[in-house]
Order: C-alpha cells, then structure tokens, then sequence
C-alpha cells in the first residue's frame, strides 16, 4: 500500500513529540499503518483540503472552529496525548458526529500516587529535612529526631476527587490500615463503596484527616474552591499534599496556613510554571516542593503510544476505543486545566 493510501493522521501533540510518547518501534508500527502529516497545533486549518478531508485521527488537542471540523468528513477521533482536556474546541459538534475525543491522563496515575505516598511519608517523618540536618551535622539522632514524627498506618486519610488518579491513591495506600473517606461530587457513593472507601463530605474530609491528598481536576464549578476557610477547618499539623492542579487551591491561602503551622504541606504543581525565582514558597518552612514532575516518566509517556495505537486499531475496525479514557459530553466543557508547556 502506498503512502498516501493508508489512513491519514494529523500529528499535532505539542508540547510532547512523536519520540517522547513512542519506542522506535511503535512509532516504526505506526508510520508503516499511517500516513502521518506533522503540523503546527495553531495552523490545523491552514493544512489544505488534502488533508483535511482525508483525516481519520488527531495526535494531539490543538484549537479547531467549526468550520475546520466542517472540512474534515472523515475524523473518527481526537487522541488527546496532553491529559488535560481543554476548551478548545466545539464539543457539542463532535460528539453530535459521534467523533470519540479520548485522552491517555491515566498514564500517569500511578506515578503520581506513588509520589504522593512518598511526600507524605516525608511530610510524616520529616525525611528531608532530617536528611539535611544531616549533611550539615545538625542532626539529631533517636527519638530527639522523632518528636513531630507520626504514623502513616492506621491514620485517617482524605481524599479530594476519586478519578484515575484517586483510584491510583488508594491502590497504594492499601497496606497502610487507614480509613480513607473520599470527596467526589461526580461519583454515586455506591461506586465509592465499593473501591473500599468511605464516601465524605469536603467538611468531613478536611477536618476528620491527618493526610489530605487533592487529586481533584479544575472545572468551571472548582476553582480555588479550597481557601482559608478550608485550611483552618483541617487538624492541626494535618498534611495536605496536592496532585493534580494548583487552581483548585487559593495557594496564598494554603501558604499562610503552612507559615502560620496550623498544617504541613507539599506539592507538586503551581499557580505558574516554571515558579520564579523568587517566589516565597520557595523558603516556606513545612512545605515539601516538586517541580511537576510526579508523572513525567519515560516509562509513562511511551505508555501512551501503546495505548495510542491500540486504540486506533480498534476504530479501524469501527469498534470503540478502549484503552483511552473518553471525555463525556456531561462534564467535558466544565473541564478548565490550563495546557502544560513542559514535560
């Protein structure tokens, strides 16, 4: 089969690259199933006719109008490799058209449960800082280094938002004995039972844990729905680790709250990013940084090229994709996650 036989895709995943999401060899497998035409993420329209009617599948989320989603009579899916699902695009069209619009976040799920577990062991036991005194000959050895030091196990435990990256959450703190209650006001509590955890309100989550993990996406419902009022209704000395986004904290907030010792916290995502310089979360006391870079693993991107590839195996033979996680046309315009523009 010629090249310019084989089903076309538009290759447009900025800020990730074919070579980040792909082995040599699934992008091998690909390109010998495709045609593959590499564009601008702003410049879809601009592609020609050619193209654009010849479409089967998007790589990436760029920006599309209407009138380009009128040019493109063969478009079965979107195959959004960035996570965040963006508003950027006519939904109420496609899924009228029956056109998936499916996303690979999961991915990153379990690498970023993990390091959740491991900034609140940290938050816990103080392995940082302790690890810094060390290396400064300050530190303090036995029980003299343990006096904030507390248990993980048997703790009570909150969780805010129970998408794939809850679940992932609760899968890895399974071993630790600790009554897990869980906030999500998109989920049936039945649902919540049955991955063995208890179904909470934000109040009872806040103010009845030791740990408070917020996993919770930012929609057009959620932002900076966690402020003062939410950090002063925590236990004292809770810890309060945030995943997924920064908009859905006042982060001023949550840093007074931490200044002032009423909660310990760590994140892994900000209001801007990269943070400047000299931004004053920077030398706050009792917070853990990391520089969102609890999913990017190599391990997961290339994750996405497998799940990728198999699902636009499956839409050949007009079968639904699987793998990927459809977005629903309930929630997907409330969705308002800022685009990444970094790895």
């Amino acid at each position: 089969m010629t090249d310019t036989a084989l089903p076309l895709v538009i290759s447009a995943p900025e800020p990730r690259s074919l070579d980040l999401i792909f082995t040599p060899q699934t992008e091998a497998e690909l390109r010998r199933t495709y045609r593959i035409v590499e564009a601008d993420p702003d410049d879809i329209a601009g592609l020609g006719e050619d193209v654009l009617s010849r479409a089967r599948y998007i790589l990436g989320q760029p920006p599309l109008s209407a009138e380009t989603l009128g040019r493109m009579p063969n478009l079965r899916a979107i195959l959004n490799v960035e996570s965040n699902l963006l508003n950027n695009m006519p939904y109420e069209i496609l899924f009228a058209r029956g056109i998936h619009v499916v996303t690979t976040g999961q991915v990153f799920a379990e690498p970023v449960a993990e390091l959740g577990l491991a900034m609140a062991l940290n938050l816990a036991r103080g392995v940082i800082d302790a690890d810094v005194a060390f290396r400064e000959g300050r530190e303090l050895w036995g029980g003299e280094g343990n006096t904030s030091a507390r248990l993980l196990s048997g703790s009570e435990i909150g969780i805010v938002g129970f998408g794939d990256l809850g679940r992932a959450l609760n899968r890895v703190l399974s071993g630790f004995r600790a009554k897990i209650r869980v906030f999500d006001p998109w989920l049936p509590p039945s649902i919540l039972r049955e991955a063995g955890v208890e179904p909470a309100s934000l109040s009872e989550v806040l103010g009845m844990s030791d740990f408070v993990f917020v996993v919770a996406a930012v929609t057009s419902e959620n932002k900076s729905f966690l402020g003062a009022e939410a950090f002063a209704s925590m236990r004292k000395g809770a810890a309060f680790i945030l995943l997924s986004r920064a908009d859905v904290v006042d982060f001023p907030a949550l840093m007074d709250a931490v200044g002032r010792g009423h909660i310990v916290a760590a994140s892994d995502v900000y209001p801007e990013e990269p943070l400047p310089a000299d931004h004053a979360v920077r030398k706050l006391d009792g917070f853990v940084r990391s520089a969102h870079r609890a999913g990017a693993l190599d391990s997961a991107f290339k994750k996405m090229g497998e799940m990728v590839l198999e699902d636009m195996a499956l839409m050949d033979r007009g079968l639904p994709p699987m793998r990927c996680k459809r977005a629903e046309r309930e929630t997907v315009s409330r969705m308002r996650s800022k685009p990444i523009s970094v790895n």
